[in-house]
């Protein structure tokens, strides 16, 4: 990071690590996903957990139904040491990145209008036993569920709405959803898939794998790790643990069956804080691993328009989904600070919620518009981005917070501008890192010959994503006249360290202004 006298803000950050001995659980929802939910949706998640699962070699085991899946960490795992939202939001991203990427696997003639998004939480079990607990607690809540769901969408498809079928079945509360099944559909919920019933358990197991033959033609084997997908009727029972050696390992031990559990005493364990009230809320995501990501993917140096603008247009896209609560965003480089209004009731301002849907949305979003941006090149693996969310109590620290990351962005883009320019003459990258080691940057501009304020104004300057505001409209409807506020999201690349910016814009820090976009609603006289 580039020194500057805004770095102070740092002290804001504060550190959210599960402690060991701790298992770390991490549990995502999708936010928007059809309903009803068929098998095809139940394997596409299935499919994106087994792709954490090989990504990620810290996870063992995860249990998934309906739209939410749970992601069991092995008990030893330093895994971004253990931070909780570091965690989270990488878990969430990935999963929304393979999720866009898959569709079409699973939806070959359904495009997938909206980039999809996953909240989440961590949930830390300070024991084996706590485990047990979670993991009976979930899977008997995929059995209510889908109890409800068969029972709801098949009186839905009968011709009621969703509002009759649940006072169906409330008015029916006495009679078991079974007998509701077989009475009113014939169905015998016993017979309905495990997909369904039981849900998706993935976890890693140990197999013998031939590798090689003897000369006399025996196979040779070696045990290597394998992931596979069961649905057993209690995934949370001493026998299904036993049969996988793996998991008694990397876990532990169950000691005794449990056959009941009070959802009280296992929400106890969730790592949920909220964040402090009135304080203005930034959302900081960044790339993982975007070095690699971008050499792979071949992107200019030392900055590529495609992908900056790949990355803005991400950011118009978030701002527009989270309407009510995201004013401002400021970008740079596999960067984007995302500011939350000081007002925001967002999830009940739940750090893990905000984190997760910000990224995860952010990420499906990277994913679908890639081809927009890169049309000749194919997406070769999917990019993840983690988060964290920082509390800043004025208006005025939090525009000390958006010059630090501009400053960081002019002082990081000098380095690579001159870092570059050295390679393109010939010097090896450790050449050019040694000539620069130390150097006065603007002096090493102007003896590389480099025309800095030529550059690009987005290189420069990073990325500014608001709502413009327009003025009032006044719409007629029915029960009476009101004004509304139109506007549209903008990218500028603009100083916001000077007061020029905040002066022509005051409805961002100090206004009451949030725009929404009600075209669809307009009704004119």
């Amino acid at each position: 990071m580039a020194n500057s006298k805004y770095e102070y803000v740092k002290c804001f950050e504060l550190e959210d690590e599960v402690m060991f001995p701790s298992f770390i659980l991490v549990s995502i929802n999708a936010c928007k996903l059809p309903k009803p939910y068929d098998v095809n949706v139940l394997n596409l998640m299935n499919s994106c957990a087994i792709a954490v699962l090989e990504e990620f070699a810290d996870i063992v085991l995860a249990y998934g139904f309906s739209d939410e899946y749970t992601f069991v960490f092995k008990k030893s795992t330093k895994f971004y040491e253990r931070r909780a939202s570091k965690v989270l939001s990488i878990i969430s991203s990935f999963f929304s990145s393979v999720f866009v990427r898959k569709w079409h696997e699973f939806f070959p003639q359904k495009e997938l209008h909206s980039p999809p998004s996953f909240h989440g939480k961590v949930v830390p079990c300070a024991s084996i036993d706590a485990l047990q607990a979670y993991l009976l607690w979930r899977q008997n809540i995929c059995h209510l569920k889908n109890q409800y769901d068969q029972c709801f969408w098949r009186l839905v498809e009968r011709g009621m709405n969703e509002t009759e079928a649940r006072e169906f079945i409330d008015g029916a509360k006495k009679r078991d959803l079974n007998d509701i099944l077989f009475d009113e559909f014939n169905v015998n919920y016993n017979t309905l898939d495990p997909i369904f019933r039981q849900g998706s358990c993935i976890l890693k197991t140990m197999v013998g794998a031939v590798v090689k033959y003897t000369e006399t033609g025996a196979p040779v084997k070696r045990q290597r790790r394998e992931i596979i997908t069961v649905h057993s009727k209690k995934i949370a029972s001493t026998r299904f643990w036993n049969e996988h050696s793996i998991l008694l390992k990397e876990l532990g031990v169950f000691v005794e069956e449990i056959n009941n559990v009070k959802p009280e005493y296992v929400r106890s364990f969730e790592f949920d804080s909220k964040l402090m009230p009135s304080t203005w809320v930034v959302v900081r995501i960044d790339g993982c691993h975007f070095h690699k990501f971008s050499e792979i993917h071949e992107f200019a140096k030392p900055n590529d328009d495609r992908a900056l603008n790949l990355m803005n247009s991400c950011a118009v896209a978030v701002l527009e989904e989270f309407r009510q609560d995201i004013v401002f965003a400021y970008g740079v480089s596999d960067e984007y600070s995302f500011i939350l209004k000081n007002s925001t009731d967002l999830y009940e301002r739940r750090a893990s919620k905000i984190i997760s849907a910000i990224v995860s949305f952010f990420t499906s979003t990277y994913v679908m518009r890639w081809k927009i941006f890169f049309p000749q090149s194919e997406l070769n693996y999917p990019p993840s981005f983690d988060a964290r969310a920082v509390c800043y109590p004025s208006a005025e620290i939090l525009r000390d917070y958006l010059s630090w990351r501009q400053v960081d962005c002019h002082i990081n883009n000098q380095y690579n501008t001159c870092f570059w320019k050295l390679v393109a003459s010939g010097k090896s990258k450790r050449e050019a890192q040694r000539s620069l080691k130390g150097a006065q940057l603007q002096k090493k501009i102007e003896e590389l010959a480099i025309d800095y304020n030529k550059l690009p104004v987005m290189f420069r300057q990073g990325s500014s994503v608001f709502w413009d505001r327009v003025d009032n409209v006044l719409i007629h409807q029915g029960n009476g006249e009101f004004s509304e506020n139109y506007g549209n999201v903008i990218v500028e690349h603009i100083d916001i360290i000077g007061s020029a910016f905040w002066l022509e814009h005051p409805g961002i820090l100090y206004g009451k202004f949030y725009p929404r976009r009600f075209h669809k609603e307009r009704r004119n006289t």
